[in-house]
């Protein structure tokens, strides 16, 4: 592993686990919940950031993917890339790995021997076709909108804002990613 992809894995792992901003980005007196019967299947692939909450871990990310597999162990593997600066940046990767704790609510890892170094990572929504989905989790430090394609049609943005308005999130706080 070269040092700077190490780097974004260890920072990765870390932005999981610990506070980016303060107390996070969600009202946590807002009740949040998940997508309890996700199709982990459905679900599994490539998907494009089009926004997230500002983090330390994908500071000056751009063209930003992650890619989720199924592996033999039952595990989810996770692939994250970075694009330093624009979409056509030099390219960091962190690989790590989710378990599936229900349907909907994951802990991932980009450091699996640091035991502390696992996150929550819920699917609070995701459309019929599994073209567009919002992860976040209950302390409201981190936060994305995904789409299958690089770019989000208008009325799905709109709806994903909604969703994360709807759990309590500053929605004003995200940053949208450039693909």
């Amino acid at each position: 592993m070269r040092l700077p992809t190490f780097i974004f894995a260890i920072g990765a792992a870390l932005g999981l686990s610990q506070p980016s901003h303060g107390a996070g980005y969600r009202d946590t007196s807002v009740p949040i919940g998940y997508v309890g019967n996700l199709d982990l299947n459905r679900y599994l692939g490539k998907w494009y950031e089009i926004a997230r909450f500002p983090n330390r871990f994908e500071k000056n990310c751009a063209g930003v993917t992650a890619e989720y597999g199924l592996r033999d162990d039952g595990k989810v593997s996770v692939t994250n890339t970075c694009h330093k600066g624009s979409p056509t940046g030099p390219v960091e990767v962190a690989e790590g790995e989710a378990e599936v704790i229900a349907p909907g609510k994951l802990k991932v890892t980009f450091v699996p021997w640091l035991p502390f170094a696992k996150g929550d990572y819920w699917v609070l929504h995701v459309d019929a076709a599994y073209s567009y989905a919002v992860v976040g989790e209950p302390s409201g430090k981190t936060g994305w909108i995904l789409s299958r394609s690089p770019e989000l049609p208008a009325a799905k943005t709109e709806k994903a804002v909604s969703v994360l308005e709807g759990m309590g999130y500053d929605t004003g706080k995200l940053e949208w990613v450039a693909q």
